[in-house]
């Protein structure tokens, strides 16, 4: 299998510097958690403030609900490593919050204070290819070990930048690393923006997999934070709430075209 940092360049390069300093890159004793977690959020310029600041917060608000500070107490260690990572196109990917221990209220807040102060970025184009590679690379050498990694991605539209989004997905899944998504229809489909109707269909057939991987759609600006809360209690418990439903992972044919964000962009280049 191909390594996800050869795609890195600028991240070796800092981690050839770290050597160089005498400043090592991981940590060489691995803590022993229920879940490692990457939040990974996108900051693409099709999400306007307000769906930026909703995702952020929601985020935020999210990690110190009792329900989530529930299930992280609910598990064998009581205790999950989590990240927070923005993306955009195929270059674009930037750690905002690096792997943190979270194993109570306390840590808990303050990882949240963390999130919420985290000023608002945009980024040109789409990928969510980029994006899953990127989080693989940054499960190798982290200081935690579990059973269950996790890549959480939260956007609101197709892959149209990088490799096909199938490709980095089924390595990711090669690798034992489960992917989750919160695909935002937020706004009604837009020919211009590139969006995808059935965004949802998408993100089910050809962003997600892994044991019990899921999608929870976000339809509306006042579901999001609380589909965000359902959705960690999930990840890291395996908890279903009741409503609304959660879509499980495809299992058959995908029932829409994964390279339909690359063909709207080829389209739009042409016209």
């Amino acid at each position: 299998m191909t390594n996800p940092r050869r795609r890195w360049p600028p991240l070796l390069a800092l981690a050839a510097l770290g050597a160089l300093l005498g400043v090592p890159a991981r940590a060489d004793v691995e803590i022993a958690v229920d879940v490692e977690l990457i939040l990974a959020v996108d900051i693409s310029y099709s999400m306007d403030e307000d769906e930026q600041r909703l995702q952020r917060d929601g985020y935020a608000q999210a990690l110190v609900s009792g329900a989530f500070l529930d299930a992280v107490r609910s598990g064998p260690s009581g205790r999950i490593a989590i990240a927070y990572v923005e993306w955009a196109g195929a270059f674009e990917q930037r750690t905002v919050l690096d792997w943190s221990l979270l194993d109570g209220p306390a840590s808990a807040q303050d990882i949240a204070e963390k999130i919420a102060q985290i000023p608002l970025r945009r980024a040109f184009r789409t990928s969510i290819s980029g994006a899953i590679a990127y989080a693989e690379w940054m499960f190798d050498g982290n200081g935690y070990r579990a059973l269950r990694r996790v890549i959480d991605i939260s956007g609101d539209g197709a892959n149209n930048q990088g490799e096909p989004v199938t490709l980095a997905r089924d390595r990711a899944l090669e690798n034992g690393i489960i992917i989750n998504g919160l695909p935002l229809l937020l706004k009604r489909p837009n020919a211009a923006m590139m969006d995808v109707a059935d965004l949802d269909l998408y993100y089910e057939d050809c962003v997600i997999g892994g044991p019990g991987a899921f999608v929870v759609p976000v339809r509306a600006p006042d579901q999001f934070a609380e589909a965000i809360r359902r959705k960690l209690v999930m990840e890291v418990a395996g908890i279903s709430p009741a409503a609304p439903p959660v879509i499980p992972a495809a299992t058959s044919a995908p029932r829409v075209d994964c390279a339909i964000g690359e063909k709207m962009w080829r389209e739009r280049m042409h016209n």
